[in-house]
């Protein structure tokens, strides 16, 4: 059970700097390409060793999966050698303690259930569009705003409505989000990344092999591994209920749970964009807020 636990987390080492290297353009980190056809994408495995000061066959270890305990200085060279900003940085290290762990179990399924009291501050914050997510995307409890705001959402069933799931795969999304590939995007750098630390947890597994199967967008940008964390942004929705309305989200990690989240949009009051929100919210069931979701694979 520890060496297969090992191997696997080497294993995702190996996948996150083999997709570094082969999207790190040579001229960018300054080395000269000749005039014959590079066969290889990105950085060669020899050039990139030689950039971070370490030996080629160490190297082709790392990506193999086969060394699961650089050094903190191994893995500062290759970040700069990569030209890592701080996000992938930090999530190299992360993957690089994990690798030398050698957990023998598997980590517990994150629990699915939400507090009494933060059904309770879903309700307060009330006309604002708020919600709680799993480290899965999974909707596990919402305001009315909060379900309403995701068109078409409320159709499915309730151990279906995930943030994810709802950006590949319903018909809506698209319509809903005019930047829509920026926001598949930025959402798959965050599965990335968190499916990155936990590579075998059945509640990433999961998802993410259904939406390899079913959506090409998502298999596309899954193979690139990017990882980003997580901003506030403003976000704009063109709504078929409400109509053009822009909020600023914020996404904050709720004390005491593994890896759940409370999302919340807002707009200033007096603007045609909280009159919005405010009928967004009157138009929604007032038995909305309390659902909960049992744990239940797609």
């Amino acid at each position: 059970m520890a060496s297969q636990s090992a191997n696997s987390e080497g294993a995702e080492l190996g996948r996150f700097l083999r997709a570094r290297r082969t999207q790190t353009n040579p001229e960018h980190v300054g080395l000269t390409v000749g005039a014959g056809i590079r066969r290889t994408p990105g950085l060669r495995r020899e050039e990139l060793a030689t950039l971070a000061g370490i030996s080629i066959d160490y190297y082709v270890r790392l990506e193999r999966g086969k060394e699961t305990r650089p050094s903190p200085a191994v893995l500062d060279s290759l970040a700069r050698a990569l030209h890592m900003d701080d996000q992938e940085h930090q999530h190299l290290r992360e993957l690089a303690a994990r690798a030398a762990r050698y957990a023998p179990e598997p980590p517990p399924a994150p629990s699915r259930t939400v507090r009494p009291h933060l059904k309770l501050l879903l309700e307060s914050l009330r006309p604002n569009p708020a919600y709680v997510i799993s480290r899965s995307m999974d909707m596990l409890a919402w305001n009315p705003g909060g379900l309403a705001l995701y068109a078409g959402l409320e159709d499915w069933p309730t151990k279906h409505r995930n943030l994810a799931r709802y950006l590949f795969l319903h018909p809506a999304a698209r319509d809903l989000f005019g930047d829509w590939d920026r926001q598949i995007t930025g959402c798959v750098a965050r599965l990335r990344a968190v499916a990155g630390t936990a590579p075998d947890a059945p509640d990433l597994t999961n998802l993410v092999g259904e939406l390899l199967l079913k959506s090409p967008d998502f298999a596309r940008l899954w193979e690139r591994y990017e990882v980003t964390g997580r901003k506030p942004a403003q976000k704009t929705f063109q709504h078929p209920r409400v109509g053009t309305v822009t909020l600023t989200s914020q996404s904050m990690q709720l004390e005491g749970t593994l890896g759940q989240r409370i999302g919340v949009y807002t707009a200033d009051p007096g603007t045609p964009d909280h009159d919005a929100m405010l009928l967004l919210d009157m138009t929604v069931p007032v038995a909305a807020p309390h659902q909960e979701i049992p744990h239940t694979s797609p």
